[in-house]
C-alpha cells in the first residue's frame, strides 16, 4: 500500500511538472467592494500572475466595473508546484505533536507544503495533536527548534524566483543557497520552506512562526472616495515676529511646538497628496490651536469642526481631551496623533502612540522565548521600577539583581563580579533615568570583550534613550533590545520615500514628519477601503514607513494602537528582529 501511495505521488510530480501556462482566461469585471486579494483567492492565481496578464494594475488600484483577464489554470497545473521526491524507498509516518505546524514539518522533512497536503488530505484545514501523517522517510531527519534566534523561514509562493525573494527580503541567491543546500538539486519550488537570516526578512510580519506578507491597504479596492479631514496643531503663529527674519530664524531653528507641527503637517500634506494620486478626494481644514482651550473652543462654537470625517489633533494630550469630550464631535473619530502621554478614553477616541503596559508585555514575551537558565540573567532596576522587577523574578527566577546607587549609576567592582565569561550575560535595564542609563551601557560596553559576551535588554525604552549623549556606537556595542511603535528609517527600503520627500521639501523627513504621514495615510486608507475607521479593525496590523498600527476596542468605545516593532542595534544599525 505504501509503495503505491509512493509511485501514484511520484506519477502525479511527473505530470505537474510540464504545467506551465495558462489553460484559459476569464474576462472578469470587477464587483463593487471587491479588493486584489479577494480576486486572486478566487481564482487561485497569484497577485504576480494577474499583473502579468493586467499590467495596468501596477499604476493603479483595482476598481468597481474594471475589466480584468484572469488567468485559468488547469487542475494539474494549480498543483504544479508539487516536487517529485526523488530517491526514497518509502514514506514514514510522523505523529504530530504539541506545537508543531505543517511549514515546520515540511521544513524538517524537505517537503513542500503541496507535497504534505497531497500526502494528507485530512491536514489541509490544519494539524492536530497525534494525527499520524505521511512524509519523507529521511534517515536523518533534522530536527527544528521551538524557536530559532538567528535564523527566519519564507515559504516560495507561485511564480517567485530568486529576483523576487531578492526584492521582497533583501537576501540574495548567494546566501539562500548557502543556507538552504538542497536548492541545487531542486531548484525554488512553491510551497518550499527557506531558512533565511534573521535579520533579512524585509518588511514582513510572522504568523505561526512563517513569515507572510503585511497588509497593503495601497493596493486595496477604494470604496469611499471622499472625505472631509481636520488638522489641529498648535503651529503657535502669534507667536513668531515675521517683521524679524532673525527672531523667526531663531524660533525655527529649534525644537519647540512651531516646529514640531510644521514638521507633522509636512508629513500629513505629504500622505494627503499620496492618496490623492490613487483616487481619493480629501478636502482638509487646518486649524491652529495656538495651544490655547478658548481658540479650540471658538472653533467648535463656529461649528468649524461639525462637518468633519475625521479630526487628526491636537497634538498636547490636555487639548486632545477637551475636544474629545465636547457632545459636538462624539460622533466624529479623533485620532491622537504623536504624545505617548495617556489621553482620556471616550467614544471615538484613536489613541494611535501604543501605551507603555503594551511594550513592556510584548518584551515579557519575547524574553521568554530568548532567555533561559544556561544565561547569565541580571536584572538592573531603579527604585521606581521595583514593580518590574518583581515581575521579571517571577518569570526568571535564577536571576540576580543589581541595585542602582542612589546617584543614579552602577558600582563597577560591582558589575565586574557579577558577569561571567563562560556563559551568555542578558542585562535587563530597568530605568528613566538618564545618568543611570549612561552609567550602565558604559559599563556593560567595558564588560563585552572576546571572554565575555553582554547584551542589553529593557522592557520600555522611554524618551530617555533619545539623548543627544547616548551614541548609536555604544547601543550597538551591548546590542541593545527593546520594544517601540516607531522604526527608524532604512534607507534601502525607504528610500524612494525619503527621496521623494526631499524633492518637495528640500531636506530629508525627520521623526515627526514620518510620523505625520504614516498616521494621517493609514487613517486615509482604512476609511477608503472599509468606510470607517472603527470597520477598519478587521483589517488586522498595517505598516507604512516607519510605524505600524494595529487597533484594538478599548474601553467606552475608544480604541489603541498595539502596533510596534522588536528592535535590536547592531553596530551603528537598527535591525527588525521577527519575533
Amino acid at each position: 500500500m505504501r509503495k503505491f501511495i509512493f509511485f501514484f505521488f511520484i506519477l502525479v510530480g511527473l505530470q505537474l511538472s510540464f504545467a506551465q501556462t495558462p489553460e484559459r482566461f476569464i474576462n472578469y469585471r470587477v464587483k463593487k467592494g471587491e479588493t486584489l486579494i479577494q480576486i486572486t483567492e478566487r481564482y487561485d492565481v497569484t497577485q504576480e500572475q494577474l499583473l502579468e496578464y493586467n499590467p495596468f494594475l501596477e499604476k493603479t488600484v483595482v476598481k468597481r466595473r474594471m475589466n480584468l483577464r484572469v488567468p485559468v489554470y488547469s487542475q494539474l497545473n494549480i498543483s504544479k508546484n508539487i516536487s517529485i521526491i526523488k530517491n526514497i524507498k518509502d514514506l514514514d509516518f510522523h505523529v504530530v505533536k504539541p506545537k508543531e505546524t505543517k511549514w515546520r514539518l515540511a521544513y524538517e522533512y524537505k517537503m513542500t507544503l503541496k507535497e504534505l497536503d497531497s500526502l494528507n488530505p485530512q491536514i489541509i484545514k490544519g494539524l492536530e495533536i497525534g494525527q499520524e501523517i505521511r512524509v519523507r522517510n529521511l534517515e536523518y531527519r533534522k530536527e527544528l527548534p521551538e524557536k530559532d534566534s538567528i535564523y527566519n523561514y519564507y515559504k516560495v509562493l507561485k511564480a517567485e524566483g530568486y529576483y523576487r525573494i531578492e526584492k521582497k527580503l533583501g537576501v540574495n541567491r548567494k546566501v539562500l543557497d548557502s543556507l538552504n543546500p538542497s536548492l541545487s538539486e531542486t531548484g525554488l519550488q512553491v510551497g518550499m520552506i527557506l531558512r533565511i537570516p534573521d535579520s533579512l526578512s524585509g518588511k514582513l510580519k510572522i504568523d505561526n512562526d512563517l513569515l507572510v506578507e503585511r497588509v497593503n491597504l495601497l493596493d486595496s479596492t477604494i470604496q469611499r472616495s471622499q472625505l472631509k479631514l481636520g488638522i489641529l496643531l498648535p503651529f503657535k503663529v502669534k507667536d513668531i515676529v515675521f517683521d524679524s527674519i532673525e527672531d523667526t530664524k531663531k524660533t525655527l531653528a529649534g525644537r519647540n511646538l512651531h516646529t514640531l507641527s510644521l514638521d507633522f503637517y509636512a508629513g500629513v500634506l505629504f500622505a494627503i497628496e499620496k492618496a490623492s494620486k490613487r483616487g481619493i478626494q480629501i478636502d482638509v481644514k487646518t486649524f491652529d490651536t495656538d495651544n490655547n482651550k478658548y481658540q479650540i473652543k471658538e472653533f467648535i462654537d463656529a461649528k468649524n469642526l461639525s462637518d468633519l470625517d475625521l479630526l487628526i489633533g491636537p497634538l498636547i494630550p490636555t487639548n486632545f481631551d477637551f475636544v474629545s469630550d465636547q457632545p459636538s464631535l462624539k460622533n466624529i473619530p479623533k485620532i491622537a496623533p504623536l504624545s505617548s502621554r495617556p489621553v482620556e478614553f471616550r467614544k471615538n477616541v484613536f489613541q494611535s502612540v501604543t501605551a507603555e503596559n503594551d511594550y513592556r508585555n510584548k518584551m515579557y514575551d519575547y524574553l521568554v522565548t530568548r532567555l533561559d537558565s544556561t544565561q547569565n540573567i541580571v536584572i538592573v532596576a531603579d527604585h521606581i521600577n521595583r514593580k518590574i522587577e518583581k515581575e521579571l523574578l517571577e518569570r526568571f527566577p535564577w536571576a540576580i539583581k543589581i541595585r542602582p546607587e542612589k546617584a543614579d549609576y552602577i558600582i563597577p567592582e560591582l558589575v565586574d563580579s557579577l558577569l561571567i565569561d563562560s556563559i551568555p550575560n542578558k542585562v535587563i535595564l530597568e530605568t528613566q533615568s538618564f545618568p543611570l542609563i549612561a552609567s550602565a551601557i558604559s559599563q556593560f560596553n567595558a564588560q563585552n570583550t572576546k571572554d565575555r559576551d553582554v547584551q542589553l535588554f529593557t522592557t520600555y525604552r522611554s524618551n530617555a534613550y533619545d539623548n543627544e549623549n547616548l551614541s548609536r556606537k555604544a547601543l550597538g556595542g551591548v546590542h541593545f533590545t527593546y520594544s517601540n511603535g516607531f522604526k527608524p528609517l532604512d534607507k534601502p527600503f525607504n528610500y524612494p520615500f525619503i527621496e521623494s520627500y526631499i524633492n518637495k521639501f528640500g531636506k530629508p523627513p525627520n521623526k515627526e514628519a514620518v510620523r505625520g504621514h504614516d498616521v494621517t495615510l493609514d487613517a486615509i486608507f482604512r476609511i477608503a477601503v472599509s468606510r470607517s475607521l472603527e470597520n477598519s479593525l478587521d483589517l488586522g496590523e498595517t505598516q507604512y514607513e516607519s510605524n505600524r498600527f494595529f487597533y484594538r476596542e478599548n474601553e467606552n468605545e475608544s480604541f489603541i494602537n498595539q502596533g510596534q516593532y522588536i528592535l535590536q542595534h547592531d553596530g551603528y544599525e537598527i535591525i527588525e528582529i521577527k519575533e
